[in-house]
Parts: structure tokens; sequence; C-alpha cells
């Protein structure tokens, strides 16, 4: 089994580019998506091209924001929106789907903002989040996927000094977030098969061709709880699919 995660910065926008393509390509049975800056009838009608596969969305309040969804082969046992607590559930940003030996968590974690206005809020959400997925974990492994607005260490941004404490997405409060997650039974995957590997990236910004020199952070992720480990063969990043700021990450299962 494929599992692919990929920050889409609009279902709409990136159906207009080769998102139909990189899908078939991919050949994911289940791809789960971020950001879609969609309602859930738009995305239903946006992916109606897509045959053989359910799709499960959760969309913000406010239209064209944040959202979450997931295209799966297989029909899950049960599907969860949201982790119960109002002022975290209004943005769409956590889709739950119940398979025979797993939870699979597909999760937009907000961004710090680039002032930094919502990072005390981010740090509630990192505490929240985690609470949520340990309550999960009591019933099945959990796998949890998506954009995660942070780099966790310096080996996982080009340019971690100039942004180290100063920029969202790599502040020591969010970095003690994902160690939060890391140190609590949640692996990261990619650097579980890939503990050295540098200059893979799956987020650039749009500004002075930051892509094309490869400027990048890696801030999606694949996360597994220990028990689930020796069920994932492979970690990988596709960092050659275009279509989004964002590229896809993945997995693959035994």
């Amino acid at each position: 089994m494929k599992i692919i995660s990929w920050n889409v910065n609009g279902i709409r926008a990136v159906a207009k580019k080769n998102f139909f393509d990189d899908f078939a390509q991919m050949g994911a049975d289940i791809v789960c998506l971020q950001e879609t800056k969609a309602q859930d009838d738009q995305v239903s009608e946006t992916l109606e091209p897509i045959e053989g596969y359910h799709i499960y969305s959760n969309s913000a309040e406010k239209k064209g924001y944040s959202g979450t969804a997931i295209i799966s082969k297989e029909k899950p046992i049960s599907v969860r929106k949201d982790i119960g607590i109002e002022k975290h559930d209004t943005e769409g940003r956590v889709l739950c789907l119940e398979y025979k030996d797993f939870f699979l968590v597909d999760v937009y974690v907000p961004n710090s903002g680039s002032a930094l206005k919502r990072l005390d809020y981010r740090q509630e959400w990192d505490q929240d989040f985690f609470n949520y997925l340990k309550n999960l974990e009591k019933e099945k492994p959990v796998l949890v996927c998506g954009d995660f607005n942070v780099a966790h260490r310096a080996i996982d941004l080009a340019r971690p000094k100039p942004n180290y404490n100063k920029s969202a997405g790599f502040m020591q409060e969010e970095i003690d977030g994902m160690d939060r997650f890391t140190q609590g039974g949640l692996i990261d995957t990619f650097r579980h098969f890939y503990p050295e590997t540098t200059d893979k990236y799956s987020w650039w910004s749009y500004r002075a061709g930051a892509r094309g020199k490869n400027v990048g952070w890696r801030i999606d992720y694949f996360l597994a709880s220990e028990s689930f480990l020796p069920s994932i063969k492979d970690s990988f990043i596709l960092n050659k699919v275009m279509g989004s700021d964002h590229c896809p990450v993945g997995i693959e299962l035994k």
C-alpha cells in the first residue's frame, strides 16, 4: 500500500494544472490533501474525474481557507472530523479515517503567521493535537501525515541559522511541539529511514526562485506509532512534482 500526503495550496487551483496526471502517475492507494481552500461540495465536484476512490473532506467555516481531504481506494471503517475542541474545530484541519490495522490522520497544522501572531495559539494546538493522537493510539496504531508547518531540525531546512527563532516554522516553541510528537512515541518516518539525508525538502517559498535553487524546508511529514514501524517499508519525498509550493511526501507499507 502506498500513502501520499500533499499540501495542494488550493484544490481548485491545482486541478487546473497537472494534478490528475500526477495523481495517476503516483499510483497511491490513499492520498491525503491539505489546504484544499474549498467547501466539501467544491472538493467533491473538483475531484469528480477520479474514479475508483472514495473521497472525504473536512472544510473550514471560512470559505476559501484551510481544509483537508482524503482520497482512498479502500472504504474506511469510520470517518472522524476534528479533535473535539471547539476553538480548534472551525478550520477543517483534521480528518481521520479508521482502517483495520491503523488510524490515518490527515492534518494541516496552523501556521504561526508572518508576524508570529498565532505562535501562542500554535503551542496550544500542538499540545491538544498530541493528546488527541495519543487517545486514538489507545485503540490502534496511528499514522499521521500532513503539513506540520515546522522544520524539526537544522538538517530540515536549507538556511537554518538566519531563520532560527526569527521565522514561523523554525521557532523554538514549534520545534518543542515537534519534539513532543517524536519523543512521545510518534516516529518521523523519513528520518527513520534517512537520518542523514540533506537537501530533501517539501516546501519552497515562491520568492526569489527558491525552488529552482532548492532553498527549501521539510515541513510535511508522516509520523507513525512506534508499534506500526515494522509495517512501513519506505518513506519518500516527490520533490519533482509541481503544482503547489509544497511537493507530495509518502510512505510505502509492506
